[in-house]
């Protein structure tokens, strides 16, 4: 049953036709919300990805000379597997991104490239739920997204950026924020769920690092548990959750 202090979840609004998603590391949006962005592309929506960091300092049994590359790659077959096309790197360094002026530009710059309706980001609260603590990279990145929206449509802030050649974007309507631990929208999970296992496999040498299960039961229990967690809030049905800001 829901409880008072956790309403039903609304669904994500439809009218919209572009989305940029934009987060810290490869496999951020594997493990959050790639079954929302297969049903997504499905639909003939258009949805791109933007990536802080390349994931070098992900793996600890390679050196970052090394992972970057491979999980670069690993990324953009876990893309690919969700109908996205389109990813780029920022090269901020992994694990020790700052929020801060910089990344608020680059994030900006990204907006204005893409000139999406919807925008994607992951968690930046300081947990994912009690006893949970968050990553800086996530807390950072997902901060900078929030601000960088408005910064994308304001010709006086980054004024280099039009002189770029990038024009100001005012038409972020949203920004959705997966996994958060405070969901107000939901997008079903169903439809997409086998692509999105698909694009969590991908990163196949990130996961045989990470643990000792194979890789397929690993994904497929993940997925299925973090679908599932909200379900009572969205009739019943297992579910991608975000929490909604709209502009």
């Amino acid at each position: 049953m829901t409880s008072a202090s956790s309403p039903l979840l609304r669904p994500l609004p439809e009218d919209w036709q572009r989305a940029l998603a934009v987060v810290a590391h490869p496999d951020d949006l594997e493990y959050g919300c790639s079954a929302a962005v297969a049903a997504w592309t499905a639909e003939g929506r258009e949805v791109a990805y933007t990536l802080a960091t390349r994931g070098e300092a992900g793996i600890d049994t390679l050196a970052p000379r090394e992972a970057g590359p491979l999980r670069e790659k690993e990324q953009r077959a876990g893309a690919a597997a969700v109908g996205v096309a389109e990813v780029e790197f920022l090269g901020h360094r992994d694990g020790v991104i700052e929020y801060g002026l910089p990344l608020r530009r680059d994030i900006a710059a990204a907006l204005r490239r893409h000139r999406p309706e919807l925008v994607i980001t992951l968690n930046h609260h300081a947990t994912w739920g009690p006893g949970a603590w968050n990553t800086p990279d996530h807390v950072a990145v997902g901060r900078a997204v929030l601000d960088a929206a408005a910064d994308a449509g304001n010709r006086w802030i980054f004024p280099e950026l039009t002189e770029q050649g990038l024009q100001p974007w005012n038409g972020v309507r949203w920004v959705a924020v997966a996994n958060s631990p405070v969901p107000t929208h939901a997008v079903r999970a169903e439809p997409g769920f086998e692509r999105a296992v698909r694009s969590l496999l991908a990163h196949r040498t990130y996961l045989e690092a990470l643990t000792d299960e194979a890789p397929e039961t690993y994904v497929r229990r993940f997925l299925t548990t973090t679908t599932h967690a909200h379900s009572s809030r969205f009739g019943g049905e297992p579910a991608v959750v975000f929490e909604l800001f709209s502009r």
